[in-house]
């Protein structure tokens, strides 16, 4: 493929600053390929690199290779017909997607990159609904369409379905068979040949494809016609409307968010990559309509021509420290500039995995920012350069899926954290909790966690074993009963001594612990109640079953002290035994966390969602369509909570990915049979091991 442009150190020129594609899509769709494909065609690179073969300019992490997938937003940058461009491959894994939407924030336009199945169309639905709901122009490149039997009528249908925007089909195909070995143009009604890599072929439209041809084209043309009074006159009157007036209507409704053109070809051969590029360079927006879009400084009256930048990822490097990569608006950084009373330390310019310092920075630009500690991802650097977090900025999900983490060396337990929490800095949909005595890393799903883990291992060097996340069990009480207990010790010198009587009994589910002091007549002194208080607290830490007691009342009703022996520690001692005691008698029971969680799936998934609820012990409560997206279903549940730690595996397995939920507490609920008897034996070896 012959160069069309020299490449250059610089993205930017003395005409254009450079406009930012994000190309995103489902997993496994080529979206790394038709980057290096974009990037070749562009003379950027002298070579196509390959994924698997571990030689992309993007996916250049030991995570990213080793998976052979993209796990972070990868840059890059080049120059096609001397015009700057800045490329952000983005991950397509769903439980990657906050790195996606990221990124997306800054961009121009989207390349979404889907795969010729019709039956896969559904993946792309989270994405296009993102997408729309934040006006971002995209375009559709259906990727792999080199052979294959599939109609493209057929598959434009199926993609629609996950579109609320039209789609306009710029192409229709030439076949030989099942083999697609070219395409004709709709708006100039040119025919091309694809040859492997290189220039195709402009030759005769064949007259097979004639009809196609005319059909698809009235179709585009009645599309943008709904946008444009003019040339729907044009049509009713059958006017052939010049090709230069469609090319400015479909510049103005892509750049608009109106409808989304679709290109197709095969990055892995080349083909239709030269097409994409002259649509992307003719018809995508630059980024002062993107500044217009999002608003931005919109509310600064003193921005002018100032700094003004939006932090979208933080990487923390080895050799940098501290990254944040923002998308240049306006105004212009060198590398000494101060930020926020800051100075900055360091501007780099990034391509693939490796980043190179650069003097200054134009509006446009992509760059990383150096050492701006208190500069978080989602934040907008004003004229001032101060940080202020952006509202629409799209919030993380609610992790779906947990491990407990312990540390393989007990000494690395403060570097672990420092660790997790830059991790967390770099990647806001993960979340750090301490519970069950254990330390937590949540997030969205086991591919995100086990990526997490490679990177506290190959950036942060500590190693770390993980397990499943212990349940939070409860226990309480059937009944109640009464009970006397007595601490008595003497050792010499002054002795302990102390004596009381409790009623112990059951309380509603939820209404927490309540003591209450009956002593009359100074039984006990005033000032020794508080410790028995204590003495029964801590004793419900660990009940019978060994687990925390919940919902119990303890009434004090007498006792008797000794004037000399009698301490706080004797009747804090005695409230402990006396619960030790009594809880036997009060028949324990076991209580499980119940969740409540709604999952969200298309129709047709609905059935399967049932499947997965009652194989876990769960309970529907309602399924109820959503107004506000067609063709999806919302199913509310109570799931117990230790029904749930691989279920976002489970779902995505059966939806095509695509299948989500939320969940939160709702309340305990008693366990029995043989479920309990097998959750206190483990706990009685867990604590004897301990």
């Amino acid at each position: 493929m012959p160069n069309a442009s020299n490449p250059s150190p610089s993205v930017t020129s003395p005409t254009h600053s450079p406009r930012v594609a994000a190309i995103v899509g489902p997993y496994t769709a080529g979206k790394t390929s038709l980057m290096e494909a974009l990037l070749f065609v562009a003379g950027a690179i002298p070579r196509k690199g390959s994924v698997a073969a571990g030689t992309s300019v993007g996916d250049a992490s030991a995570e990213a290779r080793s998976r052979q997938m993209t796990v972070e937003p990868n840059v890059a940058h080049c120059r096609f017909l001397d015009e700057p461009w800045i490329f952000l491959d983005c991950p397509g894994s769903v439980e990657l997607a906050q790195e996606a939407m990221s990124a997306l924030m800054v961009a121009d336009i989207a390349i979404v990159v889907a795969e010729p199945d019709p039956a896969r169309a559904v993946t792309l639905a989270p994405l296009l609904r993102f997408l729309d709901e934040r006006r971002i122009p995209h375009v559709l490149f259906v990727n792999k369409l080199d052979k294959t039997s599939i109609r493209m009528r057929d598959l434009l249908s199926a993609l629609q379905q996950v579109s609320a925007k039209p789609l306009v089909l710029r192409e229709v195909p030439i076949r030989e068979g099942d083999a697609i070995t070219g395409y004709v143009d709709l708006v100039s009604e040119r025919a091309y040949l694809w040859r492997d890599n290189k220039v195709s072929d402009l030759i005769e439209m064949p007259d097979s494809i004639r009809p196609r041809e005319t059909e698809a084209r009235q179709q585009l043309l009645e599309t943008i016609a709904d946008f444009d009074d003019s040339l729907l006159e044009q049509l009713l009157e059958d006017r052939v409307p010049a090709p230069k007036d469609i090319y400015s209507r479909l510049r103005k409704d892509l750049a608009e968010d109106l409808i989304v053109p679709v290109f197709f070809g095969s990055a892995e051969h080349g083909n239709g990559v030269l097409r994409l590029w002259k649509a992307l360079r003719h018809e995508a927006p630059h980024h002062e309509e993107t500044m217009t879009r999002l608003d931005v400084d919109a509310d600064d009256p003193k921005a002018g021509g100032a700094l003004s930048a939006t932090v979208f990822k933080t990487l923390h490097q080895s050799h940098t420290g501290k990254l944040s990569l923002a998308r240049l608006w306006r105004g212009q950084i060198a590398e000494n500039a101060q930020l926020g009373g800051r100075r900055l330390s360091g501007l780099y310019r990034l391509m693939g995995g490796q980043s190179e310092k650069t003097a200054q920075a134009q509006a446009g630009e992509i760059v990383g920012l150096g050492r701006l500690d208190d500069i978080a991802t989602g934040q907008h650097l004003n004229g001032e350069g101060h940080g202020r977090a952006i509202a629409d900025w799209p919030r993380p999900a609610q992790p779906v899926h947990a491990i407990a983490l312990h540390p393989t060396d007990r000494k690395d337990e403060v570097k672990l954290t420092a660790a997790l929490h830059k991790l967390c800095e770099e990647d806001p949909s993960l979340m750090i909790e301490q519970g069950g005595g254990e330390l937590r890393l949540k997030g969205q799903g086991e591919i995100h966690l086990k990526l997490s883990l490679d990177k506290l291992q190959h950036r942060f060097n500590v190693g770390v074993r993980s397990s499943a996340p212990q349940t939070e069990y409860r226990e309480t009480i059937r009944h109640g009963a009464h009970q006397h207990a007595r601490f008595k010790r003497q050792s010499g010198g002054h002795g302990q001594f102390a004596d009381i009587k409790v009623d112990i009994a059951p309380q509603p589910r939820g209404a927490g612990y309540h003591f209450v002091n009956r002593v009359v007549g100074g039984a006990i002194p005033k000032n020794f109640i508080p410790a028995v208080d204590e003495g029964v607290q801590e004793s419900l830490v660990r009940g019978p079953l060994g687990f925390p007691v919940v919902d119990v009342a303890v009434t004090l009703t007498d006792g008797q002290f000794h004037s000399v022996d009698s301490s706080d520690q004797a009747f804090r001692t005695c409230g402990g035994l006396a619960m030790t005691e009594g809880l036997m008698k009060c028949a324990p029971v076991l209580l499980e966390p119940i969740q409540a969680v709604t999952f969200t799936v298309p129709t047709e998934y609905t059935a399967k969602v049932h499947a997965i609820v009652s194989s876990r012990r769960g309970q529907i409560l309602g399924i109820s369509a959503r107004a506000d997206w067609p063709g999806w279903d919302e199913i509310d549940c109570y799931l117990p909570e230790a029904e749930m730690h691989d279920l976002a595996v489970e779902l995505r397995s059966m939806t095509l990915g695509v299948g989500g939920f939320s969940a939160k507490f709702n309340h305990l609920q008693e366990l029995a049979g043989k479920l309990a008897d097998r959750v206190v034996e483990d706990r009685r070896r867990m604590l004897a091991a301990a």
